[in-house]
């Protein structure tokens, strides 16, 4: 295993490396990030932005993440973790063909988030593209059930000079039945990064907390099934409103809420701002009115995934009853309906006017591209809030109330969606 700790590199390069819990991962770093790739579940423990000296990773790595070299047993481990993808869960990773509670559809018991964030992908290479200058690793997946005949390939790059992650992951339905499924990204922050005060928001214009008998039944401040128009008056149950863009402590509840991204958006996102270290993290993807019906994979809904400490049973907790030592702030793009699973999603069709699941017809591929950028600023101008996020030829813009400030990003994906081929 490489030795990572001399810092005498300049240019991007990647790696393989073995992690906490000896996960299997790919290592890719350039100037302004560090990147770390689970085998297992694509999960990504590690988004570091460099800054000399100072190195902050923005996302979460539960308390609860198992540091065992030996695999989940239900028989052993299920009580306590609940589920194996909580017993490896990290910082952002993708989730097909489901999303969210696991549960049984056309005869497939389908686990949590689905297989792309549970099952141990495939290393296949690793590379650096002479055009670019970018360094990419190639991971493969396929579906373990032959009823549902899917093959995931994703492609995670950093480009030199953007400090951006990108990813393409490629769904191809080699069966001869089309296929209706559901899914989207998660992007989780934790501390350090996320901190009391923090700034959320995101392209969704309409938004509305799930109904009663999700997951989030005994854990909510927020009113269920209610929708508003603002994150800043988002509807509590108890009465009156709250403003949820500004990020809380641990107050002692889990929340939810989905929103609708418009459908004339030509670029979907989310981001947090930490006005005290004065940095963004931001994910982004093609919105809706750029999004190839025949190519692409649809996101239609920003998810806001609030634990702010209402979960008092494990893993959560360190025991039932006790106290939820958990704190992190999930930022979706998904199209999915809550997070309650790929068969509510096909009985619900549409939430907020959108489509809730996309159909992968027969002997076809589509591909969804995202991009998650940590980032420093300066003079200020971001510590309200982004409130508008756009683009040029090579940079993505983040609006605050009265400025912008620009970072180098490939925005129209056409370097990872190059790769991807």
């Amino acid at each position: 295993m490489p030795d990572l700790s001399e810092k005498t590199r300049s240019k991007a390069f990647v790696t393989r490396i073995r992690e906490m819990g000896w996960r299997d991962a790919s290592y890719l770093e350039h100037n302004l990030l560090r990147v770390l790739i689970d085998d297992i579940g694509s999960f990504t423990p590690e988004l570091c932005a460099v800054q000399e000296k100072r190195q902050i990773n923005a996302h979460w790595i539960p308390h609860f993440r198992a540091n065992s070299p030996k695999a989940f047993s239900d028989a052993e481990n299920g009580a306590y973790w609940k589920s194996e993808h909580l017993y490896h869960s990290a910082g952002s990773f993708p989730c097909f063909p489901n999303f969210g509670s696991g549960h049984i559809a056309d005869g497939i018991t389908h686990p949590v988030n689905g297989w792309t964030a549970n099952a141990r992908w495939n290393f296949v290479k690793k590379g650096k593209d002479e055009e670019s200058g970018a360094v990419w690793v190639l991971s493969t997946l396929e579906a373990p059930e032959n009823t549902m005949p899917l093959l995931f390939r994703k492609v995670d790059a950093l480009i030199p000079g953007e400090p951006v992650h990108y990813s393409a992951l490629r769904i191809s339905n080699t069966g001869t039945e089309d296929l209706e499924l559901c899914g989207g990204w998660q992007n989780i922050v934790g501390a350090p990064f996320l901190s009391c005060g923090c700034r959320l928001s995101a392209s969704a214009k309409e938004w509305v907390v799930p109904p009663l008998g999700s997951e989030f039944d005994a854990t909510a401040r927020l009113a269920a099934g209610k929708e508003f128009i603002s994150l800043s008056k988002a509807p509590l149950a108890a009465g009156g409103e709250t403003d949820i863009s500004v990020v809380s402590g641990p107050i002692g509840w889990t929340d939810f809420a989905m929103g609708a991204i418009p459908k004339s958006s030509t670029l979907g996102w989310t981001a947090v701002v930490n006005p005290f270290l004065k940095m963004v993290y931001a994910a982004f993807f093609p919105g809706p009115l750029l999004a190839d019906e025949n190519n692409d994979i649809p996101i239609y809904f920003n998810d806001i995934f609030m634990q702010y400490g209402g979960r008092p049973w494990t893993p959560w907790a360190p025991y039932e009853g006790g106290t939820d030592l958990s704190y992190c702030l999930g930022m979706s793009g998904a199209t999915a309906a809550w997070t309650s699973g790929l068969e509510f999603s096909r009985a619900e069709r549409k939430v907020l006017g959108s489509p809730v699941t996309f159909t992968l017809p027969a002997k076809t591929e589509k591909t969804l591209c995202w991009g998650t950028l940590f980032a420093p600023y300066e003079d200020n101008i971001l510590d309200g809030g982004v409130v508008g996020m756009d683009g040029e030829d090579g940079i993505l813009i983040c609006k605050s109330a009265a400025a912008a400030w620009r970072f180098k990003a490939d925005i129209t994906f056409k370097v990872i969606r190059r790769l991807c081929q």
